[in-house]
């Protein structure tokens, strides 16, 4: 019960789940794997071992599933994996895994990316995240739930990015952000956390107050930032509080951004 345009190329091998809309000069390669009720605009190119989940809509000059930018690639068989109702927007590229991070890129459920962004390879984003206009994610990179990527900002390769973050627009992040941070300046400040949007999602107020306690405590108190850290998990009894200490003790590539760094 699908439309397919008549113009548009389905190869040999692809999967168009239910009631898809498939419209003019598409292109579909013979690995994809569409879900139910996905709709392309026209002129997408949907390529590689890609799939894309139920009631998902790409738009207009998108390329998703393409080989990646990375001069280690070599021809292995790598993946895109992207969740339900996605909006993927006007010229965004989204590129498949390497070997060597473990072959799959990674999109999540109910994702904005926004005109002109760029998802490299081996890129994982949670849900509920919106990345604005020509932003570019880079290699290996890990976006939590509920994260804020600013329009024309850039996310340097291996860093975290913790659930409920903000980074501003223009901005270039180098290092691990804290969940619930704020970001901002032209090279990535953590300049305090992101009040408004933690009161959209309705956390309770003692919350906030224990996280603006707890900012000012990895700010100021005394000892290195992960002694800091530490401490506030021995002292807390706020989840949102542990788990940014969790995101802090975990494994990092690029270290953190720190308040006032």
């Amino acid at each position: 019960m699908s439309q397919i345009h008549p113009s548009s190329v389905i190869e040999d091998g692809a999967v168009i789940g239910v009631d898809c809309t498939i419209g003019p000069f598409c292109v579909v390669g013979p690995d994809v794997r569409l879900g139910d009720r996905v709709e392309l605009k026209s002129h997408v190119v949907v390529t590689g071992d890609t799939e894309i989940g139920d009631d998902s809509v790409i738009f207009s000059f998108a390329v998703i599933g393409e080989i990646p930018q990375d001069l280690k690639f070599k021809g292995e068989q790598c993946s895109v994996v992207i969740g339900a109702r996605n909006r993927i927007r006007e010229h965004v590229t989204v590129n498949a895994g390497t070997e060597g991070g473990g072959g799959i890129t990674r999109i999540g459920n109910d994702n904005l990316l926004m005109a002109g962004c760029h998802i490299a390879h081996d890129v994982h984003v949670g849900n509920h995240v919106v990345i604005v206009n020509s932003a570019a994610i880079a290699g290996h990179v890990v976006i939590d739930d509920n994260v804020i990527i600013g329009g024309l900002s850039g996310v340097h390769q291996f860093v975290r990015i913790g659930r409920g973050a903000i980074v501003g627009a223009v901005t270039m992040v180098t290092n691990d952000v804290i969940p619930y941070g704020l970001v901002q300046a032209p090279r990535g400040e953590l300049d305090g956390l992101n009040l408004v949007g933690l009161k959209r999602r309705g956390v309770s107020r003692q919350d906030i107050t224990s996280l603006r306690a707890a900012f000012q405590m990895l700010a100021q108190g005394e000892g290195t930032f992960h002694e800091r850290a530490k401490r506030l998990g021995d002292e807390t009894e706020s989840d949102y509080v542990r788990e940014i200490v969790e995101f802090v003790m975990g494994d990092s590539d690029r270290s953190f951004l720190t308040p006032g760094s």
